[in-house]
């Protein structure tokens, strides 16, 4: 196909001179000069063997042969302009792929995507809940799909925020709180003081591999300065979704990350009976292949992931 057309800036020369009828302002519209206006079409005419224009004093008139040939090369200009139009929109578009901790996605993220999908209707998201965004010794960077793939993949990652090939943004760092039902609360025994906890089942999360410095309830207890509590009392839990389930179902007292918990919180599904906060080395960050910092689809989560960290932060309780 491409041997049986002429050169594109002779026909873009002749289609532009055709539709002014002048060379003059042909060549204003392409930013070039009327000689090589004159040039181009010339070199056109040579190639098909027929004239296109008559030259006159003051004017150019089109032949019969460059009259039946305008129409199809105007829908042929307009069809490449479609074309470019629909890989334009095919890149705007496109869809995004969010590989999380399942307890992230569950209480923080998914609570939130309305907003995106309001926001931007144009791209899909795949979220993909594993552990494997919980860093220890396995964990790998998140997979870059390249250009050719019309999915980006990113990662928000619970770790230390040392991920290499990648651009590293710190959504938050959580605090580990304790919570339980309201409905434990109002049947169960008191729970006004640390010390109180001997008389309530313990919850235990196990999610969190490598996390070696993650506080649990001995180094919660200690902190509180309670005594005479069984630390290693009570159920434990692989998925931290599970150890909150079981918290808002009145099994016992969990430790859970705020602001994971914030929005159960919020609907009365938890409350926090002793407002002691235990910090963690660890922290919640956005992953994403330096290769990918452009894409569209990418760009577009990002920017709104970081936004939704930052009021989340505004509005969270001190």
């Amino acid at each position: 196909m491409a041997d049986r057309l002429p050169p594109l800036n002779a026909l873009r020369a002749f289609e532009a001179a055709a539709r002014h009828r002048s060379f003059k302002r042909a060549a204003q519209e392409l930013f070039v000069t009327p000689a090589a206006i004159s040039q181009q079409v010339k070199a056109l005419e040579d190639y098909l063997g027929v004239e296109l224009f008559r030259r006159l004093t003051r004017a150019i008139e089109l032949t019969p042969a460059a009259e039946a040939m305008l129409p199809k090369l105007h829908e042929g200009f307009d069809c490449f302009a479609a074309g470019l139009a629909q890989a334009r929109r095919a890149e705007e578009r496109g869809r995004i792929a969010v590989e999380a901790p399942p307890n992230f996605v569950a209480r923080w993220l998914v609570p939130r995507l309305r907003s995106f999908a309001a926001s931007h209707p144009q791209f899909d998201l795949r979220i993909i809940g594993t552990l494997r965004a919980i860093d220890n010794p396995e964990a790998e960077a998140p997979a870059d799909p390249g250009r050719g793939d019309a999915e980006a993949q990113v990662a928000v990652r619970y770790g230390l925020g040392d991920y290499p090939d990648a651009v590293v943004d710190l959504l938050f760092r959580p605090v580990y709180v304790p919570v339980c039902s309201p409905k434990l609360l109002g049947r169960g025994p008191p729970l006004h003081k640390p010390a109180d906890l001997k008389h309530h089942i313990l919850i235990h999360d196990d999610s969190s591999p490598g996390d070696e410095e993650r506080p649990g309830w001995e180094e919660w207890l200690a902190i509180a300065g309670a005594k005479g509590v069984d630390a290693s009392r009570g159920p434990r839990f692989s998925n931290a979704s599970l150890a909150h389930e079981a918290a808002i179902d009145g099994l016992g007292v969990a430790l859970a990350l705020r602001p994971l918990v914030d929005s159960d919180i919020e609907e009365g599904r938890l409350v926090v009976p002793i407002e002691r906060t235990v910090p963690t080395n660890f922290a919640y960050y956005l992953v994403t292949p330096e290769t990918l910092i452009q894409h569209p689809a990418a760009a577009t989560f990002r920017r709104w992931l970081k936004a939704q960290a930052e009021a989340q932060g505004h509005r969270r309780p001190r």
